[in-house]
């Protein structure tokens, strides 16, 4: 077969090809236009769905630097007036009680958001410093659960230093187990080691907390965890 053939039998298999879409388009109008109207609805959800998270994710960002404003607002001294226009509060428990509300609206609101997720994480620690500890607890266990392994992760170490406060030093263990065995980028390995080895000092358990000291200053010589194991393991050298 030559080529003039092939590319005629091309041609004509094209050609063949075209005129039966065109033919079923015709014999089935109202199905082809459904399946562009279904098309058409796809896209458009798909846009109007992206654009309306970056309406939401932007009015988070600005709800979230309020609550965070408040947050970080400072404390009225005793006996220095106010300076004009500048929020204060009495008290470190009465901020964050005032930031926490914010946080917790920030999350109510925008959820879906990775700033509502943000905010949540802070309506925990709020609310461990608002002394509202049932609260902060079942906040940071949400948060814990998140996919996100980084905020997880700092729930998880702040969960376990409430457990340790509230009597439950099982739950802490296995807390700073787990982000011992699992580090994450927000809470290192050794983050979690150190607090462990406070944990078991806090409860008489010397040889215990040496054990994790010895091992954080072999294998973290030279950072700040590998410097205050390294202190713990020789209080005397380090008062010297």
């Amino acid at each position: 077969m030559d080529s003039q053939t092939r590319h005629n039998l091309k041609q004509d298999a094209l050609a063949t090809a075209a005129e039966n879409s065109l033919d079923w388009a015709h014999k089935n109008r109202s199905t082809a236009i459904r399946y562009a109207v279904v098309v058409l609805v796809v896209l458009l959800v798909v846009v109007g769905g992206f654009v309306l998270y970056n309406v939401r994710s932007s009015a988070a960002n600005r709800a979230f630097g309020e609550a965070m404003e408040t947050y970080q607002a400072d404390i009225a001294e005793p006996g220095v007036p106010a300076q004009p226009g500048v929020k204060t509060y009495a008290s470190a428990q009465e901020r964050a009680k005032a930031a926490h509300d914010k946080f917790q609206q920030v999350a109510d609101s925008y959820g879906l958001t990775s700033t509502g997720k943000l905010a949540l994480y802070f309506s925990g620690l709020t609310a461990i410093e608002a002394n509202q500890t049932s609260t902060a607890q079942s906040t940071l266990e949400q948060v814990a659960g998140s996919w996100n392994s980084d905020l997880a992760a700092l729930a998880k170490l702040s969960l376990a230093s409430l457990y340790h406060q509230g009597g439950q030093d099982q739950k802490s263990i296995d807390l700073y187990n787990q982000l011992i065995a699992k580090p994450t980028p927000s809470v290192p390995a050794a983050t979690a080691q150190l607090q462990l080895a406070a944990l078991y000092e806090s409860k008489g358990q010397e040889a215990d907390a040496r054990k994790i000291y010895a091992q954080i200053k072999d294998k973290e010589a030279k950072t700040a965890a590998g410097s205050i194991a390294d202190q713990r393991l020789n209080p005397g050298a380090a008062r010297q």
